[in-house]
């Protein structure tokens, strides 16, 4: 019987290099550790590992010198590169090196183990992928387990979109800026921008680059929960509190003790929570639902809307008290549209990435494309993009990407397919004039239902023309049926 070598890891971050060797020793693997290039490399030849992980940023030697060594003694060793410095450069440079994977810090359990896996089956089948198919910048940033309590797992979401923070940008510079500026405090931060523009993967950078890095992230999307669990979500319920609760379960607050809470939506978030939000705030400490005592709990808040806050305020929406409490370090994330190049950075990213998962091979974008891409409006923002490149890996075979293997709906420079003539709108006036003595509810429901109709059904298209969250938009429609 043939034993398989350990994995060797080399990590210069004792706080990570406990976490990854404990992940992976958990997941059944043999573990060989090092933290400097020295050590790695001594280890590497006594060891006989076939699978590396090593971080680029090494205290003695550069990662990427250390890698060219071990291939040079070891063709045929897989190395999975591991960096919180990741740029689209470097992630390239790692790939034409010899590197089997890219993985950029804060990444999640999953996916961390995925890539082991990968390495380990590949290693039987496997011919060393050509540069352009490499798996360039895994951006699934989350953080090292346990984060989420398995009785939470339905409600709660981690971030899986990738490409939001790759990009050289000055706008996303200054993003990154003040990220690594407030992360160093306690300050509350309030995370703004557009449906898709990476909001939670700025909440979690925020979280990767603070003293909590190696407690919990737990992540609450506000809008998603039916707003009569949403208490229990976030404080948590005591058995028999309700028709339904057999056990305690811990709510996103506690279970964020340590680390970070992140309140995505949170303009979405019921008039009566945000009270029972503005004394949680105030005294730190949460009461589960039938609860006699509160629980004191060490969380710092990170929020996000795609609306504008103090909007919603005015509207009466929004509690005017909560958003000058949460409302101390604001970040902007900008449109994709208003970040030059990065559209183009991001696109080679996942395109490489996702070629490497569906087994392809592709070359970059054609001039054609690139310069398409540059002048799309981009609605959806980076998801959308994301979105698109994959549907170009999965449709077509490899090669040279050209406009005849984009999607319809971006075939054209405005970046959505034309309306068919049928669909056309009505003269303004006269179709006011239809409008006018219906009650107002009925009007936001014609309103609404043509337009879903307009978009076969598609809630987030819908949402996007209307200027609300898909959220929202879902909650409209559930209260119909009732």
């Amino acid at each position: 019987m043939t034993t398989q070598p350990p994995l060797l890891l080399i990590e210069d971050t004792p706080s990570l290099q406990m976490v990854y060797c404990s992940v992976l020793t958990n997941a059944g693997h043999a573990v060989r550790s090092a933290s400097t290039a020295a050590e790695g490399l001594a280890a590497f030849n006594e060891s006989g590992a076939t699978v590396v992980l090593l971080d680029l940023m090494l205290p003695d030697r550069d990662g990427l010198d250390l890698m060219q060594d071990m291939l040079a003694l070891r063709p045929e060793v897989t190395i999975i590169v591991i960096t919180a410095n990741g740029s689209i450069n470097r992630a390239v440079e790692a790939m034409r090196a010899g590197a089997h994977e890219f993985l950029v810090k804060p990444f999640d359990e999953t996916r961390f183990l995925s890539a082991v896996d990968n390495a380990l089956a590949g290693r039987s089948t496997a011919r060393r992928s050509a540069p352009s198919a490499a798996a360039i910048a895994r951006r699934s940033p989350i953080v090292p387990p346990p984060v989420i309590a398995p009785a939470m797992a339905p409600t709660l979401s981690m971030p899986t979109a990738t490409g939001a923070f790759v990009g050289s940008s000055d706008a996303m510079a200054r993003i990154h800026a003040k990220i690594r500026s407030v992360a160093r405090s306690m300050a509350t931060v309030f995370i703004t921008g557009e449906s898709g523009t990476g909001k939670e993967l700025c909440a979690l950078a925020v979280h990767d680059h603070s003293a909590r890095a190696t407690g919990p992230f737990i992540a609450l999307n506000c809008g998603a929960i039916p707003t009569d669990l949403l208490e229990s979500e976030v404080f948590g319920h005591v058995k028999g509190s309700f028709t339904g609760a057999i056990s305690d379960k811990p709510g996103a607050a506690e279970a964020a003790d340590g680390g970070t809470l992140f309140l995505d939506e949170i303009c979405e978030m019921a008039p009566a929570l945000q009270t029972k939000l503005l004394r949680f705030l105030q005294t730190s400490s949460v009461q589960p639902v039938g609860a006699t005592r509160p629980r004191k709990v060490n969380v710092r808040i990170v929020c996000a809307t795609n609306q504008d806050p103090l909007d919603a305020v005015r509207r009466g929406q929004f509690r005017e008290d909560l958003y000058y409490r949460l409302f101390v370090v604001p970040i902007h994330m900008p449109a994709l549209r208003d970040r030059g190049d990065d559209v183009i950075e991001i696109a080679d990213a996942a395109l490489a990435r996702f070629a490497v998962e569906e087994g392809k091979r592709f070359d970059g974008l054609s001039p054609e494309v690139a310069a398409l891409f540059r002048r799309l409006p981009w609605p959806g923002n980076v998801r959308q993009l994301l979105n698109v490149i994959r549907n170009i890996v999965v449709m077509n075979e490899g090669g040279l990407v050209t406009p005849d293997m984009l999607p319809d709906i971006v075939a054209d420079e405005g970046g959505i397919a034309p309306l068919p003539a049928s669909l056309a709108p009505a003269q303004p006036e006269a179709a006011a004039e239809a409008l006018v003595g219906r009650p107002l509810a009925e009007v936001e429901r014609m309103v609404i239902e043509a337009t879903l109709k307009r978009f076969d059904g598609s809630v987030p298209k819908a949402a996007r023309v209307l200027d609300l969250a898909p959220s929202t938009l879902y909650r409209k429609i559930e209260g119909w049926k009732d």
